[in-house]
């Protein structure tokens, strides 16, 4: 298996999920996260998927500061319904680091654990997607602004050739460059622009 080199200087995260302590799956409960992991889940890499893992770390981090995030302590919420836009893919990865999920997710151990109905999509007043802490209500609203770090003009040129199958290996090979190129610059370049993942305190949380 081999990712762009830079892969490995994006910052993990670690978190820790208290079902994996109590089902013996990690010691303490501490799992470490990469980007290659939403990379794996996904199936590739791409400014959605870029902007999914910033705003889900940026959002983890704002809500807990020197803490270690707590995986099954999260709720989240996205404006779109689930079929539109990027929404589906942003939601996927944010569960992977948050563990919310919709109907569908584990139903919970004796009472405890349950990670079903914490994972909503449509929800009116949300700027993006909002991260709440289960223990505390304390909630993040966070907007990703990817117009912020534009494609490289010969994107734009080279993806009719390559969607339609026209283009040549060369052609290929520098599309692809350029394309991680965009998602290096989300997630090292630009990491830490604040207006890249606008986070918002809502006064009023529920």
């Amino acid at each position: 298996m081999s990712f762009p080199t830079f892969f490995t200087d994006i910052p993990g995260i670690t978190l820790r999920d208290p079902l994996a302590e109590l089902l013996g799956a990690a010691e303490g409960g501490l799992i470490e996260y990469r980007f290659a992991d939403a990379v794996k889940l996904a199936g590739h890499s791409c400014p959605t998927v870029a902007g999914a893992w910033l705003i889900s770390v940026r959002a983890l981090q704002a809500l807990y500061a020197d803490e270690t995030p707590e995986r099954g302590n999260i709720a989240v919420a996205m404006s779109e319904e689930i079929d539109q836009g990027v929404a589906g893919v942003m939601a996927s990865i944010a569960t992977l680091l948050t563990g919310a999920t919709g109907e569908g997710g584990f139903k919970g151990l004796g009472g405890r654990h349950s990670r079903r109905n914490l994972l909503h999509f449509g929800v009116d007043g949300i700027a993006g997607m909002a991260f709440t802490r289960r223990d505390n209500n304390a909630t993040v609203d966070c907007k990703l602004r990817l117009d912020l770090v534009p494609a490289d003009p010969r994107v734009s040129h080279l993806l009719p050739a390559v969607v339609r199958g026209e283009a040549n290996a060369s052609e290929k090979k520098l599309f692809g460059e350029l394309w991680q190129d965009r998602v290096k610059r989300i997630l090292i370049d630009h990491a830490e622009c604040p207006e890249l993942v606008q986070i918002h305190y809502p006064e009023k949380q529920s």
